[in-house]
């Protein structure tokens, strides 16, 4: 998997120093990365909220009371 931006890059390299990665993986995300020219950073993308959560949230409201009803059948006549 390549990287996807230098500051990835720099963590990779420094997890190496540490001992908590091998060469290996390195080497190999390096390779597949090549000398293409990433960004210093990457931001996450926005998720849209799907169906689901916005039935969800339009349940989540508090249902009307009988009284509440109540009037505005009155109100009608």
């Amino acid at each position: 998997m390549p990287f996807k931006s230098q500051a990835q890059r720099r963590k990779f390299a420094q997890l190496l120093v540490e001992g908590k990665i091998s060469p290996d993986t390195y080497e190999e995300w390096n390779r597949e990365t090549g000398s293409a020219k990433l960004p210093d950073h990457v931001k996450r993308k926005r998720t849209k909220k799907t169906a689901k959560a916005k039935t969800r949230a339009r349940r989540a409201r508090p249902a009307r009371t009988a009284k509440s009803a109540k009037k505005k059948t009155t109100r009608r006549k």
